[in-house]
């Protein structure tokens, strides 16, 4: 009899999801068993990825509205609270950007959990294939030697013992047994047709989990470019990288909600197959297996009989006794019927290699090795299939959210980007401190310089003896201020206010500021040339 069996438990998620309300598409409760063939249930399942798209149109409806408050505000022009606005909106992406990182580190362990309880459970299904396959290889190898090979060492030995009727009987008798072992082994099942479905069911749970595993990994790579193009926007403060920011996370959006119905409608379904598994099992194999067979299987407990005990006792018994009447033909026919002693050493050779078989058919019959495949496969897809499902569905939500809010921000920035260029351009081009000056100062030629009042009016022919009027209010060094003015303006120039010490440059002169000393030059010319004629 078998050992204790590995009891198979459902866990927590899968009583909690099975419990979930199944409600079709008319609002009708459908029972929770699971029936992927019902039309009912299915409906039950796309009413949950239906719930998941209505939550998607008022995500994209809450957020129309706020793109339609933001645009249409009023905007705010004190320093104050633009520095605060732009302070929100870099806070804002960050926090995005990390939920976002959270969200697809989270994905990435949902993901490897659900491709872990994929394998296992194709692992699980090629070990019970290799097993059926096996058990119907023996089987027809038996059978085969039972009729045609045995069949035939016994046509060949009554030719040779047809003067002998008890060694004919003996032959007669080996016969019946061998008639025996083969309607015995025709009672053991053929698995042909299950192995040709779990075969089936192996390929196509591979290639489905490939491209689900590809395709999350491809959205984790692509909730990461968002990410970083959103941190480049913000520091390069670019309005392409922005718009093409919101556009991408626009579609990452979507993308999100709709794993989340996948999600939530592949964890549900799988919840309830788990939550009864023995009883689907049962409904399914009931046109290719009987019923005590299938349980045998699923339950291998101490209280359940093997059904196929009694054909393998038979088989024992019908080889034990071939085997003893081939000894005793052996022992008393060869020395009469030298001739026979080739046939019946192959027969028993035959018997012996029949014997083996029996046992390895006894071994692969035994429901311990099938039944801990089919835990095995249970825990992968109940256990780590679901516990993945419900971690990508996690992830789904927190990259619902962190592209939702880098969405919100989005506008924020580009009004922020587009105030703070407008402030460069109210800024004067002349000024050497303007940023914008500088950058701009690196790329063009010095332009040529402005002469003060001095330097102008010394360079007057007439004018050699006339001296400018003396500075009473600067105490500086002459030669100190001459050179610091000659390093900011190209020519020594005399100005009314002292900034050396002060920790200023001397201001720049505007065309407006030039044209005011060149008339106050003039005027104190021609009040010289009147008072002095020459």
């Amino acid at each position: 009899m078998p050992a204790a069996r590995v009891e198979y438990i459902a866990p927590w998620w899968v009583v909690w999801l099975h419990s979930l309300p199944h409600l079709g598409l008319r609002l009708q409760r459908v029972d929770s068993t699971f029936r992927p063939r019902d039309e009912n249930y299915r409906e039950s399942l796309l009413f949950l990825g239906l719930v998941a798209a209505v939550c998607l149109g008022l995500n994209l409806i809450f957020l129309t509205a706020y793109l339609v408050c933001v645009c249409c505000c009023r905007r705010d022009g004190t320093v104050q609270t633009k520095q605060r606005k732009s302070c929100h909106v870099i806070w804002s992406t960050v926090v995005a950007g990390l939920i976002c990182c959270a969200a697809v580190g989270v994905g990435f362990y949902g993901n490897s959990e659900t491709n872990d309880g994929a394998h296992q459970l194709i692992y699980s299904l090629d070990n019970a294939n290799h097993t059926f396959s096996g058990i119907d290889v023996l089987v027809s190898r038996t059978t085969q030697k039972m009729e045609v090979d045995l069949e035939q060492h016994l046509v060949r030995l009554s030719e040779i013992f047809a003067a002998r009727g008890d060694y004919l009987q003996t032959l007669k008798f080996m016969q019946q047994m061998a008639s025996s072992i083969i309607a015995q082994l025709s009672g053991v099942p053929v698995w042909r047709e299950v192995t040709a479905e779990l075969t089936e069911l192996a390929d196509q749970t591979g290639y489905v989990e490939y491209y689900r595993w590809l395709s999350y990994l491809l959205l984790f790579i692509l909730d990461l470019v968002i990410c970083l193009i959103a941190c480049l926007g913000l520091a390069k403060r670019s309005r392409c990288l922005l718009a093409l920011m919101l556009c991408c996370g626009l579609v990452a959006l979507l993308l999100s909600w709709t794993s989340l119905a996948v999600d939530t409608a592949a964890a549900v379904g799988t919840s309830d197959f788990c939550a009864a598994p023995d009883t689907f099992i049962l409904n399914i194999t009931e046109g290719q297996l009987s019923t005590e067979v299938t349980r045998y299987y699923l339950y291998c407990s101490q209280s359940v009989s093997s059904p196929f005990q009694q054909a393998l006792t038979v088989f024992q018994r019908s080889l034990t006794t071939m085997q003893v009447q081939v000894a005793g033909l052996l022992q008393f026919a060869v020395p009469l019927f030298p001739t026979a002693e080739k046939d019946l050493l192959s027969v028993q050779l035959l018997l012996n290699s029949s014997e083996s078989s029996l046992h390895q058919l006894t071994a692969l019959l035994d429901c311990r090795g099938l039944h801990k495949d089919y835990v095995d496969a249970l825990a992968g897809v109940c256990y780590d299939g679901i516990e993945g499902l419900l971690y990508l569905g996690l992830f789904s939500l927190l990259a619902a959210l962190a592209f939702s809010t880098m969405i919100c921000t989005g506008p924020w920035a580009w009004k922020h980007f587009t105030t703070r260029d407008r402030d460069y351009d109210d800024i004067d081009d002349e000024d050497p401190f303007n940023p914008q000056a500088r950058r701009i100062a690196a790329y063009n030629p010095p332009r040529g310089q402005l002469h003060s009042f001095c330097s102008y009016s010394s360079g007057l022919g007439s004018q050699t003896s006339l001296q400018p009027p003396a500075q009473t209010i600067s105490n500086a060094p002459v030669s100190e201020y001459m050179n610091q003015a000659v390093l900011f303006g190209g020519n020594p120039r005399y100005e009314n206010m002292p900034l050396i010490g002060g920790g200023s440059p001397p201001p720049t002169y505007t065309p407006s500021m030039r044209a005011t000393y060149l008339s106050v030059a003039d005027e104190r010319l021609r009040h010289y040339s009147n008072e002095f004629p020459a």
